[in-house]
């Protein structure tokens, strides 16, 4: 399928290169053909200049990341929420992936989180999408569409490899959801999930066809669906990740692949398949 006037944006996760100097992962990433990184933004002022300068230096967008959902106390929660998207907003990234929430909050408590978040977007001009994501407010897909139609602006990030791991399964009995979910997503993560797990050890392998074939369909059908309603650009992050995402040999904790040669594959297999 070859998209009308469509600009697709790849990111490379931060998430398993913290070993690396900003400079030189971002000299990787460019090497890479990426078009940016997908981070979160330091608070410390030496380190977010670092960050900043090898992004001007190499010429990448930034997609700011947060994930920092760990109080259980809502309106310390909430505080914190707002403090790191206002911490991330004030790098001025073109768009901020956000695991917002908890999946024991209730209903109210996630929309003033999602309500809160539209707030810093309107008042920034930079989208902020929610993640469908395992322990935070989207973290199904029956309970993400319970959701998104009580809220239908709420714009989110598209991780289905975790609703395969909550549901184990491939979600074919939750096809409303996962097309209502299309709808909605102006991010992508592209990690293939599985039955018993949100990361296959090697898409490239032929035992995990079946489950790259269904992930590429959702995806497929979120670029369908913009396309129809005329947007040029999408951005996609291949997010397959470190140990413990990656499974490794015991004792040595050796990965059993590359995460970094996995998310190029998954990179230009998706450029090459929508480009």
């Amino acid at each position: 399928m070859q998209p009308n006037k469509m600009t697709l944006q790849f990111f490379c996760p931060r998430w398993g290169q913290e070993h690396e100097t900003y400079d030189a992962f971002c000299r990787k990433v460019k090497e890479a053909g990426y078009d940016g990184i997908e981070a979160w933004v330091p608070f410390d002022a030496v380190e977010r200049e670092e960050q900043a300068k090898a992004l001007a230096k190499y010429n990448l967008l930034l997609i700011g990341q947060y994930y920092q959902s760990f109080e259980k106390n809502f309106e310390e929660h909430k505080c914190n929420y707002e403090k790191q998207l206002r911490n991330l907003l004030e790098a001025n990234p073109i768009k901020i992936d956000a695991q917002t929430g908890k999946d024991y909050f209730s209903f109210e408590e996630n929309k003033a989180l999602f309500d809160l978040a539209k707030s810093l977007s309107t008042e920034y001009n930079i989208p902020i999408a929610h993640e469908t994501h395992r322990n935070k407010a989207l973290f199904s897909a029956h309970g993400t569409k319970a959701i998104l139609e009580k809220i239908p602006d709420l714009p989110i990030t598209a991780d289905f490899s975790h609703w395969c791991n909550v549901a184990e399964s491939l979600l074919a009995d939750q096809q409303e959801a996962l097309e209502l979910a299309c709808t909605h997503a102006i991010h992508i993560h592209a990690r293939v999930g599985y039955e018993e797990g949100p990361q296959v050890n090697d898409p490239r392998s032929p035992e995990w066809e079946q489950q790259l074939n269904a992930h590429l369909q959702w995806w497929d059908a979120i670029l369908k669906h913009h396309q129809k309603n005329g947007a040029t650009n999408l951005t996609i992050t291949p997010e397959f990740g470190p140990f413990p995402y990656m499974p490794t040999v015991p004792y040595t904790r050796e990965p059993l692949s590359s995460q970094w040669d996995i998310n190029v594959y998954m990179m230009e297999l998706l450029r090459k398949r929508y480009q």
